[in-house]
């Protein structure tokens, strides 16, 4: 890869990397049973869409420690897309989302297979479990098999651990917190915790520690990588509630549906007098399932009340300061063009 920063060409490189991982691992599947054919092709399939951030972030880590272009660091980089595909199937999982990328979730799939003995849905959720499970481990030996030496390696070994620990306590405090009291900070924390940190701060890291970065870069990163984490979850909730199905992929009531504890909604109950709290109430924690009618009505209140635009200026405040941490790090002339595109991409887009 040259040094003017490509990223069709990027996600291309990364795709291909992915590809051919999750091939021969889905054929060592189905060399144990044919049966194993529709998780073999999950396997597959859990990977094919992305903007490959993460991986860039990785990559771009390294390269603004001063090191040059490398095949097994691109295959290290790119453990951070399966991390991410782990973490989808899970929280797709968890919410009951039906559909990602514009077609069905892992186990609304399995839920469509023939089952012999009855109770498709628990089948397909126990499927989609084990999928995300496996995609965890995958990562792991995407990394460990990258063809990185084994003493860069070591480096990243902690930042692995804090991931996957951050990864588990964010998700545990959305679904802790969904159906409780809306708060700002609160919804804040879930988003630094399950998205945040995991989407630039942590791959930056990763790719910088496996360069032998110094300290004071790796904090340099880290006050770019964490504001504009923020940024890009933060722009996936206004999309999911805003933004054009069609472009997401998603359906586009899910976050309400399930009564996330999203910045959208705590600024929304902030705004709300008392009546509007109490429609919020009886929608989104009353008894049974809500239905749409309802849930658009809450939707059109977030509107009325100025929650995105509040959202839109939380997201706008973030990339200022990521982008004024990057201008004060002394990177070389690649890395520092690159992060600061890549701040664009992870906060300014459509889908």
């Amino acid at each position: 890869m040259s040094d003017v920063w490509a990223p069709e060409a990027f996600k291309t490189r990364t795709d291909t990397v992915l590809a051919g991982f999750l091939d021969d691992e889905a054929a060592a599947l189905l060399a144990v049973d044919e049966a194993l054919a529709p998780l073999a092709e999950a396997l597959r399939a859990a990977a094919r869409h992305g903007k490959r951030l993460r991986a860039a972030f990785c990559y771009w880590g390294w390269r603004a420690a001063g090191q040059p272009d490398s095949d097994a660091l691109m295959r290290a980089a790119a453990a951070m897309e399966l991390v991410h595909a782990a973490a989808v199937v899970h929280d797709d999982l968890i919410d009951d989302s039906p559909l990602r990328h514009g077609r069905p979730t892992a186990h609304h799939a399995f839920a469509a297979l023939p089952h012999p003995r009855g109770r498709p849905r628990t089948a397909a959720r126990a499927l989609a479990l084990l999928l995300g499970d496996h995609l965890m481990a995958l990562a792991g030996r995407l990394y460990a098999e990258s063809g990185l030496p084994a003493a860069y390696l070591s480096r990243g070994r902690p930042l692995w651990a804090a991931l996957a620990r951050e990864l588990v306590a964010g998700e545990a405090l959305e679904i802790l917190h969904t159906g409780g009291l809306p708060d700002t900070g609160t919804s804040l924390k879930v988003i630094r915790y399950k998205t945040a940190k995991y989407t630039v701060e942590q791959p930056l890291l990763l790719g910088a520690l496996l360069a032998g970065a110094p300290a004071a870069l790796r904090e340099g990163l880290s006050r770019y990588g964490l504001p504009l984490g923020e940024a890009f979850q933060l722009r996936d909730d206004l999309l999911g509630l805003f933004g054009d199905p069609a472009r997401t992929g998603k359906a586009p009531l899910d976050d309400l549906r399930t009564a996330r504890p999203t910045v959208l909604l705590a600024e929304t109950w902030s705004a709300a007098d008392a009546a509007q709290r109490d429609l919020l109430r009886r929608t989104l924690a009353g008894d049974g399932p809500p239905d749409d009618d309802g849930l658009r009505e809450v939707r059109a209140l977030m509107a009325e009340l100025g929650a995105p635009a509040r959202v839109e200026r939380m997201i706008a405040g973030r990339v200022e300061e990521a982008v004024r941490a990057l201008d004060e790090l002394d990177l070389p002339g690649p890395a520092h063009r690159a992060l600061a595109d890549l701040a664009h991409r992870a906060a300014v887009r459509h889908h």
